[in-house]
């Protein structure tokens, strides 16, 4: 495990560039484990992501008993996938703070059967799954809380699964309606199963991911628009062979926004056009505040074009890469408004909370509303301590405070507990000083 200080001070640069490989999708990486696992056949997964949600992951299954193996010191891994069950029909499952762990792991345990117990660290005890337990409760399966009622922890009982008909909500988290389908299969056997949304679904391009990872593993699911998805009866997961994981878009939008603010041009590579992961998209927001563009199959690459514009946008479709803008908007040229982002509250942490706290010590006006936050940068940012929260994303957000923009000069930043970035991105803070030219 990598070494890291309570703190890490990080002096204002004068420039951003250079390139960096990314590391894997997290959210890529934890759906194909599962997938491999449900799987027949043995599933080679290259370029997994190294990363607390990943060992998290692949402790669980190795609880349950499926075999895999790491090839060297390389980050590709072999899954021996066990047919739709698991063979240890009873286990403890700690799973860290992994959303993209805990939800789909429940709904599968909950269609496999057996009894269960699965639980995280204190955050994620406060981290709503009631939506997905209801449904799953709803369609015969037998989960308990055994904490607060809606929240981690849970015991699973072999419950009896055999719906026609699920329902979720789709506007707390879209990994409630992806663990669903990804355990369809197990629950629709002998008859076609089919998911509805309640209400708007948010965190679209997540579910396209969850879509196209299916039918990589086998899985058709036939949809009609985002209010229903059918599972067609007596289906199985498939080994696909040779599987590789995206770079990280979440992860790629750091290094974009620092090219952005600070010239540029800065290359993420290992993720580009041909993405499956909707932070791509992320780019669209940093050319409407006015930053240069270029993308090809494998590759994005960002650089200023002057003072980054003032922005106005709805985020609900990209929440996690939604919070790279809100430092980007401390070099605007006015007032940027984020809207439609309430899922942040029930992130690693209370994101619009702890966002709104943070970017005022750095001097920024921010008002923070039930679903949105709007920032005002300052004349001149103020040299700041920035308390991470135990969330992987404020720490690497507001590395970006340190560069210097067209108009606003970085400033001294510390960021506390570094070692949160090791939920996805371990490297993280030696990836950012390789690309910035310190003052």
């Amino acid at each position: 495990m990598k070494h890291y200080p309570h703190h890490i001070d990080l002096k204002p640069a004068a420039f951003a560039r250079g390139s960096v490989k990314l590391p894997g999708s997290k959210s890529i990486s934890n759906r194909m484990l599962l997938l491999a696992a449900l799987a027949q056949g043995s599933t080679e997964i290259k370029e997994l992501l190294a990363s607390d949600d990943t060992h998290v992951m692949l402790m669980a299954l190795q609880k349950l008993g499926v075999p895999w193996h790491q090839h060297g010191e390389s980050q590709d891994f072999a899954v021996e996938g066990k047919g739709g069950s698991f063979p240890h029909h009873s286990a403890d499952l700690f799973m860290g703070n992994a959303g993209t762990a805990i939800r789909p792991l429940t709904a599968a345990l909950a269609a496999v059967g057996g009894d269960y117990t699965i639980h995280g660290v204190a955050r994620m005890h406060e981290r709503p799954i009631g939506d997905l337990v209801d449904a799953l409760n709803a369609a015969g399966a037998d989960i308990d809380y055994t904490g607060n009622p809606g929240f981690p922890p849970l015991h699973i009982h072999r419950g009896r699964l055999h719906p026609e008909k699920l329902q979720v909500r789709g506007n707390v988290s879209s990994q409630f309606l992806t663990a669903l389908l990804m355990a369809a299969p197990l629950m629709a056997r002998h008859k076609a199963l089919t998911i509805e949304v309640i209400g708007e679904l948010i965190s679209k391009p997540y579910i396209e991911i969850t879509l196209n990872l299916m039918q990589r593993f086998g899985i058709e699911v036939e949809r009609h628009g985002w209010s229903s998805f059918t599972i067609a009866p007596g289906l199985q997961y498939q080994s696909p062979g040779t599987i590789h994981v995206e770079g990280d878009a979440s992860s790629a939008s750091y290094f974009l926004a620092a090219g952005a603010i600070a010239g540029g041009p800065v290359r993420v590579e290992g993720v580009g056009q041909s993405s499956i992961q909707g932070d791509v998209r992320f780019v669209e927001a940093l050319q409407q505040m006015g930053a240069e563009i270029s993308m090809g199959e494998n590759w994005i690459e960002a650089r200023s074009n002057g003072v980054l514009k003032a922005i106005d946008a709805d985020f609900n479709h990209i929440p996690d890469a939604a919070m790279t803008i809100a430092v980007a908007a401390l070099y605007a040229d006015g007032t940027s408004t984020l809207r439609n982002i309430g899922s942040w509250r029930v992130k690693e942490t209370d994101r619009l909370t702890a966002m709104a706290t943070e970017l005022r010590k750095l001097g920024a006006l921010v008002e923070e509303g039930a679903d949105y936050l709007r920032v005002t940068p300052p004349i001149a940012m103020d040299a700041a301590t920035i308390d991470t929260y135990d969330d992987h994303r404020m720490a690497m957000c507001f590395s970006l405070a340190s560069l210097n923009g067209a108009t606003r000069p970085g400033v001294p930043v510390r960021i506390n507990d570094p070692k949160c970035v090791a939920k996805t991105f371990p490297d993280y803070f030696d990836a950012f000083a390789g690309i910035v030219q310190r003052v």
